[in-house]
């Protein structure tokens, strides 16, 4: 276990550093070198709160997830109501001078919250209400709140680790595929009758109707890739941040580098971020308790398909969702955020046990229910 929480350790690290190298290759252009600033503050705060997290013993977290996701709320309700308004979205409030996003907290509680419910409550999540009905509700209470702020792609990938954890807990898969296919029905029927986001969606189908408009950054993301090759151009000789790419520092950063250091970067980035997500799975299996298994397994989910989000609109496999690459894209609310979250999973990792968890149990329609029965 302590070599995967080294190898866990130092996949962080590479992302985070790359994250930096990146930014000060942007610190070239105008107004780059007070990102590299801000970014390298932002890193030292979250590091901080890394090796916090994981120095404290994790099972704390059960004793305020309440009081997060009070306080989630209210900050959400707030954002939504006065917050920043940026490309149509309000997900931005004003703390002590800062710009600060409440959907990264927001995330993190609820993982919290429903790993609780559900280790608390693992014998009853087969159960329609207990299972399904009542952690729901609760997950449902914050999504609500994201998604009345028009942040429609926190709102998407939320969900999808709710759906994901309450599968793992135990919730029965013919009480969740119904869900699931409300959920998307709902998302689609919004995108519907939201302008700006079935534009972003159409866009992304027939993006030779918006080259100059809304599909020219992910078009320009493309060109920067292309342009790169197997080696890429050179650190700072990338042409597309110059302004073809607006958001080159942010949610389109690996196009970046894609272009200065080629496919052999972003393959290589690619494999880290597997081995990163290999990793954490395998702690939570060694994970100690139930709750530490799926607080794990939450936050896991919660990397994993923002990175294969972020890359999928890239290139262009996916619509626009303005969600940032993990521990890279520049930004100091979700940098934090995911340095705490990466804290908790090493706080896990050194309460881990050498045998596995997981028992045989009847696998009846959920064969995610074989999970441990201690706490």
């Amino acid at each position: 276990m302590k070599r995967t929480a080294t190898i866990f350790t130092i996949c962080v690290a590479s992302l985070l550093g790359l994250g930096l190298v990146m930014l000060y290759s942007a610190s070239m252009t105008q107004q780059g070198e007070e990102l590299l600033k801000k970014q390298s503050l932002f890193a030292a705060i979250g590091v901080a709160a890394c090796f916090t997290m994981a120095a404290i013993d994790y099972r704390r977290i059960r004793q305020f997830v309440w009081v997060g996701l009070f306080v989630s709320c209210v900050l959400l309700a707030f954002a939504a109501w006065k917050g920043e308004e940026i490309n149509g979205a309000r997900r931005w409030i004003k703390i002590a001078g800062q710009g600060f996003q409440p959907s990264e907290l927001a995330k993190l509680v609820v993982v919290a919250l429903l790993a609780h419910y559900a280790s608390r409550y693992r014998d009853r999540m087969h159960e329609f209400g207990r299972g399904l009905v009542l952690p729901g509700v609760l997950a449902g209470l914050v999504l609500g709140l994201v998604l009345a702020g028009k942040d429609f792609g926190s709102t998407m990938l939320l969900g999808l680790v709710t759906w994901i954890m309450l599968l793992v807990a135990g919730a029965r898969l013919r009480y969740l595929l119904p869900l699931g296919l409300i959920a998307c029905a709902a998302i689609f029927l919004l995108l519907k009758s939201n302008e700006n986001r079935w534009t972003r969606i159409d866009a992304w189908l027939h993006p030779e109707k918006y080259t100059r408009t809304v599909a020219l950054q992910q078009i320009q993301a493309k060109y920067a890739l292309g342009v790169g090759g197997t080696t890429g151009l050179g650190l700072g000789d990338g042409r597309q941040k110059t302004g073809f790419v607006p958001e080159h520092h942010t949610d389109f950063i690996f196009s970046i580098i894609g272009e200065e250091f080629g496919l052999v970067a972003t393959l290589g980035l690619l494999v880290t971020y597997g081995v990163l997500c290999w990793c954490a799975l395998t702690i939570a299996w060694r994970a100690s308790d139930l709750f530490g298994q799926l607080l794990v397994i939450g936050l896991t989910f919660l990397i994993g398909i923002q990175a294969f989000i972020n890359i999928g609109v890239v290139t262009m496999v996916l619509p626009n969702k303005g969600l940032s690459l993990p521990f890279i894209s520049y930004g100091g609310s979700n940098l934090v955020m995911l340095l705490a979250s990466a804290g908790v999973i090493l706080s896990v990792a050194r309460r881990a046990v050498q045998t596995p968890l997981v028992t045989a149990a009847s696998f009846e329609d959920n064969p995610f229910s074989a999970l441990p029965h201690t706490t």
